[in-house]
């Protein structure tokens, strides 16, 4: 066949795939083609065939190469499992994190921390009781608050006794409170830091006794011995007056018995339902009557239970606004991270995740759960 009289019968090839410049129904090599031009022709259709996975034939025709993709391998591995359905799926349960875990070692070491500060605050009373000026010397300081109330002799037994009556209340409704380890620690965190600035402020300014009905127990001009007998007996009498065991004057500023009333109050509040409103009206009825009381009773001034009230609710109320909103423990425009305390709060609620909900439940277990239905068990085993 005369190459340049007759037409071939080869397929048309288009620019875009061969790069040829023939045209459709004429011969796919012609004559007059360089050998530069065919090699160039040839090195596109190898290119082309190798990134669409085609190949060239025998006399330029084009070969699909088939090859194994992975839509082709899951359906044929779906058909496989389709005839063979003799496996189980296994449901792995999902770890859940404890948001609240109890952490009873971290409510010991707050425990200390509190009763190491209340024996501190003992020593630092018996120590301000040796710098009191004699009150034949230095009168009380004008207050007020008494120059318009009279003393009353009982009223500082009725702030004691509310004192009492709300500690056992806030006690008894702690024993039946669910996550009582969290709520422990935070009250031990809060009576030891209350009581550290109380030693603070009694050891820097000795004032007067606010009033001359005070009696107070002769000066040992160091004595250790002596001292250290009447710090032991105000601890075991609690630091109480009705008890006869609170000798010492000179801790005024400020008051303990107003911190042990707001703080016992606003904790019974914190952690019980919102709907027991005539409960928290109680409590706040006996908080109220009980710091009255000890101004009625002229046992302090009047600046030492305003400065108490206000330390204790601040500070109250700081430590749960950080324990209770996650995003201000890690957030930088937090200021209240520059406490000094921050990093024994971190200690203490670092694992804490969620706001403590107000859920009670009873304590004891009986029969306890190793004993519980343990005949019924060991006959399960003996019919296997």
């Amino acid at each position: 066949m005369t190459i340049g009289n007759q037409s071939s019968t080869a397929p048309c090839f288009s620019l875009e795939n061969l790069q040829r410049t023939s045209f459709c129904g004429r011969s796919a090599y012609a004559p007059m083609a360089s050998q530069d031009l065919r090699d160039a022709r040839n090195s596109a259709t190898d290119l082309k065939s190798g990134m669409e996975g085609n190949a060239e034939g025998i006399n330029g025709q084009m070969c699909t190469v088939h090859k194994l993709g992975g839509e082709d391998t899951k359906r044929g591995f779906r058909k496989g499992m389709g005839r063979h359905n003799d496996y189980e799926k296994i449901s792995v349960p999902e770890t859940k994190v404890n948001q609240l875990p109890m952490e009873w070692w971290k409510t010991i070491i707050a425990f200390f921390y509190a009763a190491f500060n209340l024996f501190l605050t003992t020593f630092v009373i018996a120590v301000v009781h040796e710098r009191v000026p004699p009150k034949d010397s230095n009168p009380p300081l004008p207050d007020m608050f008494f120059d318009y109330i009279d003393r009353v002799k009982w009223a500082f037994t009725v702030t004691e006794i509310s004192g009492i009556v709300l500690m056992a209340i806030w006690m008894i409704q702690l024993f039946f409170f669910r996550y009582k380890s969290i709520v422990s620690r935070r009250f031990f965190f809060l009576v030891g830091t209350l009581y550290l600035y109380r030693c603070v402020t009694m050891y820097v300014t000795t004032l007067p006794v606010p009033g001359m009905h005070m009696t107070c127990a002769p000066k040992l001009h160091g004595d250790f011995h002596a001292r250290f007998q009447r710090i032991l007996k105000l601890v075991s009498g609690g630091g109480l007056s009705i008890t006869g065991t609170h000798l010492f004057c000179g801790d005024y500023l400020y008051s303990g018995h107003t911190v042990m009333l707001t703080l016992t109050y606003l904790f019974i509040k914190e952690y019980s339902p919102r709907s027991f409103w005539w409960y928290h009206l109680m409590c706040w009825l006996l908080s109220a009557v009980g710091i009255g009381c000890i101004l009625v009773a002229h046992e302090h001034y009047t600046v030492d239970v305003v400065v108490a009230y206000f330390i204790t609710s601040r500070l109250f109320w700081w430590y749960h606004t950080m324990a209770n909103l996650q995003t201000l423990k890690c957030s930088p425009n937090n200021y209240l991270t520059n406490t000094w305390w921050n990093p024994l709060f971190n200690f203490l609620e670092k694992n804490v995740q969620t706001a403590v909900p107000c859920s009670y439940s009873w304590p004891i277990t009986w029969p306890p759960s190793c004993l519980k239905n343990s005949c019924k068990k060991y006959n399960m085993v003996q019919s296997i």
